[in-house]
């Protein structure tokens, strides 16, 4: 169970819209104990395969307390069935966006349909951090980041940053402009 290297904004495989899974078998478990790991390391509570740069409809979440044992949940092509007309605001960050953190408006509650890890069918009422969760997860399933969800001016200060920051590092490993 390698930890994988997190794709981080600006990288435009952020943007993809992830495939489904035609079948839940020993090479998607395998990347969800991948992806798990991952987001351990990380550390995080929620991880999405396109994070670690793999355009499939996996998700794998641990919204356990820091001193609970782990509790992690594996959803395989989720798909939100229903959303609460009453919303919830969390703080959201997101391993793509490492060090950035917005205030979110989302629905309080939602129903989510899923495979789990054994391929069997399954659905789950969520509210709460869980349900943030899920939401965003499920978002990075199809090309859509947090910040998509904050204000034009809010969203275009968090992807100025993180283009300026890329641009610096491809500069700093000399793949950049000429330096004078």
């Amino acid at each position: 169970m390698p930890v994988r290297p997190i794709i981080c904004m600006p990288d435009p495989r952020l943007r993809l819209v992830s495939k489904p899974v035609a079948k839940v078998d020993d090479s998607v478990r395998a990347l969800m104990d991948d992806m798990l790991e991952t987001m351990y390391d990380a550390p995080g509570v929620g991880l999405a395969a396109i994070q670690v740069a793999e355009a499939t409809r996996v998700v794998v979440i641990d919204t356990a307390k820091k001193d609970d044992p782990p509790a992690p949940m594996f959803f395989v092509n989720p798909e939100i069935t229903w959303a609460s007309t009453e919303k919830n605001v969390h703080e959201e960050g997101c391993l793509s966006i490492p060090d950035y953190y917005e205030e979110v408006e989302r629905p309080a509650k939602v129903r989510v349909k899923f495979l789990d890890r054994e391929g069997a069918e399954k659905e789950i009422e969520a509210d709460g951090l869980l349900a943030t969760c899920i939401q965003h997860e499920i978002d990075h399933l199809n090309g859509v980041l947090f910040i998509d969800h904050l204000s034009r001016l809010k969203r275009e200060r968090a992807i100025k940053k993180f283009a300026k920051a890329a641009r610096r590092a491809t500069e700093d490993r000399g793949e950049g402009p000429e330096k004078a």
